[in-house]
């Protein structure tokens, strides 16, 4: 009978089984255990439980499963359906299970509990089984089993269990012994043959039956499922996956993260409070109220927040209770703007007439109101009206963040704006044309010029008018003055079409955001709305300079000729680049183009109309001097062009070709403002703010300063001092060097070592620090922003031992100076924190590289290396202790010497 045993077992890991476990319930057999006499005289609805039968009815019993495992339950407990028994208990049901194979120990049992309705809200154990899982072997459960319920008693899931499903039968019952059989029979452990199987299984059935009706017990059928693939039946055998692995135990565990689903949701708890806090009835008369000395504490605390810094509610709550008194200090609206709910339309309302009350900020103040954060647009054309008092030269700080500012506008009604100048535009011209044909023939000479004249008056009229909005929505509680509100775009428009250097200006940092990207990789990530927005500024600065008087219209005609300049200048270098050969070849080439150039181009380079030039539209250029242009030694190879100005003087500029000069722009326009808050605190430390613009995102123009890097006054004279007794010796100076010299000389290096450190600016070696012959020290280069840095360990400042020397080593009195002025520049700096800040969270969302890394950090990296958190005392002792590390740092001078040897082998 074992000769054709199947020699193979299949079989599948529990670990591998991602599925519930289900079970299913039979039949309950077996004998019943009705309640006694003296039980039922206590408890008379015991009469109606499920074990007193009446008429042959059987009671509503129902089943209870859980699994355990050590002791304690591993799920929640699952119970059968209702069902409605007659002649016997048969449930006949499969039951899910809250608990997957896969998180099954190797100890798991499953309880179950058969429960009797024993009254309303009652229910009476009538008994309980346990089985374990998984066999003796390891392996997972099959088949049905016939398990013995303990009665009057729950299932117990203890680890020696006092109700065991399959208990010992000490030789006396069959119902075990045959149960092995029947699994050894379906395991393939027993030849099957299929007329004695029939026979075998119909009388183990009699014997159970048999052995049932005999037992004092009740016994449960229960099936577990069969696991088969390709009609091959599978055990599931125990294994825990990497359970063989060595864990060291951890005395600080993982964090383990949950979900929330509550996170994204209204705290209504929180939406009745803020109703509450806001609402007129409970704020009383907020009007007179005065805050305590404590209060007021608070309230100058949260005022001095920076502009990054979110309220808490309760901060909010404090801010709007006491608006009345806090409008009187202007620094403080953006605070309040902050505390608004504009979707609640009664806090609105509220909100915008307390615009009306409060003491205007000033324009820097304004900027973060322009931000993404602010999208109601009565508060950003609150922002442009108080930055419509800003001075052209204000305004041009902050342009090129304005410009991108753009961004968080509307969109649609920039669009519709549009439209209506189409409009406005064709109705002219239909009015004209019908004009024309109206007038007789004699007299329409006389009624031209009559019309011409009537004509320039018109348009120098609307040189001074209000420019068309982009929203018709009325906003009479910011009318505070006589002149209207207007989005940004028409703001913007307005004042670069009344002044040329910002036309000039506005005009290219349009040009690069509508510039339609070739490279796939940077147009799948361009925003075609965006760009779309852009087009359409353009086109209306462009229609409104056209429809402008004389002045206006000669703006135009210049920026569309330097247009046609920088495309002309484009092709040239891109055809001195197709040359083959070495420089001197390339230069060759460039000056041959620029003295007799390519019939190809539409520009004579060395003599042509003059225009303003876009790198600095006071200066107008009229040609290239082509014996004086020549090719740096780096890669790119970029050109140094000495431009010929309507004065007849020389003006020397770099033009870059395959070079995306935005960054360097933002970090000069930066170094720029900084300059001019400092020499508003009567600081001047002699900076060198030189100009960059990108004509688009692959060239641009940057201005040349005569000058020498420190790493070949180094290498030529020996020390920085060499340098300047070269150029300018005194007897009696300090060191033998002009003593103007040598203060302009240590300024600038505190002015640089300040800035630098506050912007993050990385990759500094001597070959990027110029230094001109009146001792102005100055930065260039700066691919490497907010602290990324390509070398390793780099100091917090570039201050090298030579720098030192320069100034007559650590001990001299050169050297104090030059501290003294570091801790001045960087306290006035964290005075205008608010304003750096509100520059750089408009920049956010610009292609510049080291911000778009990683751009909800940027803001954050420039506050924190302002150390807003420190007093003012704190904040020097701060760089006073980050200058010593700079001027001791090792690894930068090793760094510095490998570069060196670099640049060596590079030549």
């Amino acid at each position: 009978m074992m000769e054709n045993t199947n020699d193979k077992f299949f079989y599948v890991y529990s670990s591998s089984l991602d599925t519930r476990i289900q079970v299913k319930i039979g039949t309950l057999e077996g004998k019943r255990h009705r309640p006694e006499y003296d039980e039922l005289l206590l408890d008379p609805l015991l009469k109606y439980s499920g074990l007193y039968e009446t008429c042959g009815i059987r009671g509503d019993l129902a089943a209870s499963l859980q699994v355990w495992a050590g002791g304690r339950p591993l799920a929640l407990p699952v119970h059968t359906a209702y069902k409605h028994f007659t002649s016997r208990w048969n449930w006949n049901q499969w039951v899910y299970l809250p608990i997957s194979y896969t998180d099954l120990p190797r100890d798991a049992q499953l309880c179950i509990t058969l429960y009797d309705c024993a009254g309303p809200g009652r229910q009476l154990p009538v008994g309980g089984t346990t089985i374990s899982l998984f066999g003796k072997h390891g392996v997972y459960r099959q088949g049905m089993l016939d398990l013995r319920v303990w009665p009057g008693v729950e299932a117990d899931g203890g680890v020696s269990t006092s109700t065991p499903g399959k208990a010992r039968d000490h030789g006396k019952e069959q119902m075990q012994r045959l149960a092995k059989l029947v699994k050894k029979h379906r395991n393939g452990q027993i030849n099957k043959i299929d007329w004695l199987d029939r026979l075998t299984f119909r009388e183990i059935e009699l014997i159970n039956e048999r052995e049932k009706r005999a037992s004092e017990y009740l016994y449960l059928m229960i099936e577990f499922p069969e696991v088969t693939m390709d009609g091959v039946p599978y055990s599931i055998v125990y294994y825990e996956k990497d359970g063989d692995e060595v864990f060291q135990h951890r005395l600080q565990p993982d964090v383990v993260t949950l979900p929330d689903y509550e996170i994204l949701q209204e705290n209504l708890v929180e939406a009745k409070h803020h109703k509450l806090a806001r609402s007129l009835r409970s704020g009383g008369n907020t009007r007179e109220l005065k805050p305590t000395s404590t209060v007021r504490d608070a309230l100058n605390t949260i005022l001095g927040y920076p502009s990054t810094t979110a309220l808490s509610t309760e901060e909010q709550d404090l801010i709007w209770k006491y608006r009345f008194y806090l409008s009187s200090q202007k620094k403080a609206l953006t605070k309040f703007v902050k505390c608004v709910n504009w979707k609640v339309a009664g806090e609105e309302r509220q909100a915008l007439e307390m615009l009306a009350l409060w003491a205007p900020p000033d324009s820097e103040d304004a900027l973060e109101l322009l931000g993404p954060a602010f999208t109601h647009p009565a508060i950003r054309r609150y922002a442009i009206s108080r930055l419509n008092q800003a001075p052209d030269d204000d305004l041009m700080l902050y342009l090129l963040q304005l410009v991108q500012a753009l961004k968080y506008e509307d969109f649609e009604s920039i669009k519709a704006a549009y439209q209506a100048m189409l409009k406005e535009k064709e109705e002219r011209l239909e009015s004209k044309s019908w004009n024309t044909e109206k007038l007789e023939k004699s007299e329409r000479l006389e009624k031209m010029e009559k019309t011409d004249k009537l004509d320039k008056d018109i348009r120098n009229s609307d040189s001074t008018s209000t420019p068309v909005t982009t929203s018709s929505e009325s906003e009479s509680q910011l009318s505070t003055s006589q002149e209207p509100l207007m989005d940004l775009a028409s703001f913007l428009i307005t004042r670069a079409c009344q002044n040329s250097m910002l036309a000039n200006y506005f005009y290219w940092y349009l040009s690069i955001e509508c510039e339609d990207q070739i490279d796939p990789a940077i147009s799948a990530k361009q925003d075609t709305r965006v760009r779309e927005m852009y087009v359409t500024v353009m086109k209306m600065f462009s229609m409104m300079l056209a429809q402008g008087n004389t002045v206006w219209q000669k703006r135009r005609a210049f920026l569309l000729r330097q247009k046609v300049f920088i495309d002309q200048l484009v092709s040239l270098v891109k055809a001195v680049a197709r040359e083959s050969g070495n420089r001197k070849k390339k230069t060759d080439r460039l000056r041959a183009l620029l003295t007799d150039p390519d019939p190809a181009f539409k520009i004579n380079f060395s003599n042509f109309e003059p225009i303003p030039f876009p790198l600095d539209p006071e200066i107008c250029i009229k040609g290239i001097i082509p014996e004086k242009a020549s090719l740096f030694k780096s890669a790119l190879m970029p050109s140094k062009l000495t431009f010929l100005t309507t004065d007849n003087t020389e003006y020397i500029a770099i033009f870059k070709h395959g070079d995306d000069l935005r960054q360097d722009q933002l970090i000069l326009q930066t170094i720029a403002l900084m300059d001019k808050l400092l020499r508003r605190e009567n600081l001047d430390l002699k900076l060198t703010p030189y100009r960059v613009l990108a004509t688009s995102t692959k060239h641009g123009f940057v201005q040349f300063i005569e000058s020498t890097t420190v790493a070949e006054v180094l290498a030529n004279e020996g020390s920085i001092l060499n340098f300047f007794r070269k150029h300018h010796p005194s007897e009696t100076g300090p060191y033998g060097v002009v003593p103007e010299v040598m203060d302009t000389y240590v300024r600038s290096c505190a002015g640089y070592c300040i800035i630098t450190y506050v912007l993050g600016v990385g990759d500094r070696h001597l070959d990027n620090l110029l230094l001109t012959a009146s001792g102005t020290l100055f930065h260039i280069d700066f691919g490497y922003i907010l602290g990324r840095d390509p070398k390793p360990l780099p100091p917090p400042m570039k201050l090298s031992k030579e720098m030192v020397e320069a100034m007559g080593g650590v001990g001299s009195e050169h050297y104090h100076e030059f501290r003294k002025q570091c801790y001045t520049a960087f306290l006035h700096l964290r005075r205008h924190a608010n304003l750096i800040l509100n520059l750089f969270s408009l920049m956010v969302d610009a292609s510049v590289p080291d911000i778009a890394l990683e751009p909800d950090k940027a803001v954050k990296k420039v506050q924190d290396k302002l150390r807003l958190d420190l007093t003012d005392e704190e904040a020097v002792h701060y760089v006073h202790n980050l200058l010593d590390l700079s001027v001791t740092a090792v690894m930068a001078v090793l760094v510095e010497q490998l570069h060196k040897f670099a640049q060596y082998w590079r030549k």
